[in-house]
């Protein structure tokens, strides 16, 4: 079973070039974009769906929430290291290969984290996660820009955020009604069955993306001397850091809400789920808004600089609120806020960092997603610094990371 015919691969040669590449069968299309949404998903989802679960992950383990929300740190580092390793391989070795193993790895790390007996097994389970969530993260972009280009591009990433913002709205209220009736070790159970499924789908319904004739030698030097080449393009450089960024405040609320809405404002599991799940429900929104926009209302580099802007005052809200000790309702609103415009950031800057750098789409990804999930890594441990996640130090690394993210879109060459 394939889910691209000869005939959309016809269409798809043909049209490439003029930056309407798109599978021509409409369900094709829709299955293309389900399962490579669902494995672009996949570190949203493995992090999202435990998050109501932390605080009683502490207690349960014996240990205290900065361990536990090592955890959460762990995987996404390693999903971040992961990436450059899986990238660069698939650019040699074609998108499957690669990609059947990391679903695999993600299916063992899911079941060793239900069976942790320990805060260290299962900081250890999550980094063999991240080593599965990797591939599907990395390669899910590095598809898309085997089939697509220019304009097509960036309304099928938008596309993707759909599936995107789905994980975010049904994961953590799946995670909450999951400990009404059970433990935290059932959601590792849950991905380990959602790993298993992404499997069996990649093993029958997709094909490989990158022909042979188009792939580049395996070699340590050559990778070496793509990934020099994609770290002195600025136009690349300026909208993966922007990406980067903007995810990295993103990230500080996700790594940090559920101890600053259930600790501080007392929010119950299940009340903290539906209110982040309402914010998933915000990128999917604007990032089909951000898809019928572009190439008709504006370019993506306009849309990229208003939603980062939208962000950046967004943020400033949220720290207002924490310092001045503003309503909950308002705090909740500046999150969605920020949070809505995740899609319209990631979408558009993708696929302007991505566009020059077909030949190298797997290195081009992985340097993407290594520097994303990277800095949103240390801004969460950073936020974390005072021993205790606070809505002041939330809103802190929010506004910081999302000005940051305005100012390098900015950068020009001197």
């Amino acid at each position: 079973m394939s889910i691209i015919n000869e005939g959309d691969r016809s269409a798809i040669a043909t049209a490439k070039g003029a930056g309407e590449a798109k599978p021509t069968t409409p369900g094709g299309r829709a299955r293309l974009a389900l399962i490579l949404g669902s494995l672009s998903a996949f570190g949203a989802l493995t992090i999202d769906m435990y998050l109501p679960a932390m605080p009683d992950m502490a207690h349960q383990l014996h240990t205290s929430a900065p361990l536990v929300q090592m955890t959460l740190t762990a995987f996404v580092v390693g999903l971040a290291l992961f990436q450059v390793i899986v990238g660069p391989l698939s650019d040699a070795w074609g998108r499957r290969r690669p990609l059947l193993a990391g679903m695999a790895v993600y299916l063992a790390g899911s079941l060793w984290c239900a069976l942790a007996p320990s805060v260290g097994w299962l900081i250890a389970g999550r980094i063999l996660q991240s080593l599965g969530a990797a591939a599907g993260t990395v390669l899910a972009r590095a598809i898309v820009r085997d089939l697509f280009s220019g304009t097509a591009m960036t309304r099928f990433f938008s596309t993707l955020m759909v599936v995107n913002g789905v994980a975010p709205v049904v994961a953590p209220v799946m995670g909450g009604q999951l400990l009404t009736l059970t433990t935290w070790r059932a959601v590792f159970l849950v991905l380990a069955a959602v790993g298993a499924v992404l499997l069996l789908a990649v093993v029958f319904a997709l094909p490989e993306s990158l022909p042979g004739a188009n792939r580049a030698p395996a070699h340590p030097r050559a990778t070496l001397r793509t990934f020099r080449t994609l770290a002195t393009d600025l136009r690349y450089m300026r909208y993966v850091l922007a990406a980067a960024l903007m995810f990295a405040a993103a990230f500080a609320y996700i790594s940090g809400s559920s101890f600053v809405l259930q600790d501080a404002y007392g929010l119950t599991a299940q009340q903290f789920g539906l209110v982040f799940g309402l914010n998933g429900l915000g990128i999917v929104l604007l990032g089909q808004v951000g898809g019928m926009l572009v190439g008709r209302v504006a370019d993506e580099h306009t849309l990229l600089r208003v939603s980062l802007t939208v962000a950046t005052l967004g943020s400033a809200g949220v720290l207002s609120c924490a310092v001045f000790h503003l309503p909950l309702p308002l705090l909740l609103t500046c999150l969605f806020l920020v949070m809505s415009m995740l899609g319209i950031v990631l979408a558009n800057a993708t696929s302007l960092a991505l566009g020059g750098h077909g030949s190298a789409a797997g290195a081009a990804s992985s340097l993407q997603g290594l520097l994303q999930f990277l800095v949103g890594g240390l801004a969460a441990s950073a936020m974390s610094l005072p021993g205790q996640v606070t809505a002041v130090s939330m809103g802190t690394t929010m506004v910081v990371c999302a000005a940051a993210a305005l100012a390098v879109l900015h950068v020009r060459r001197a």
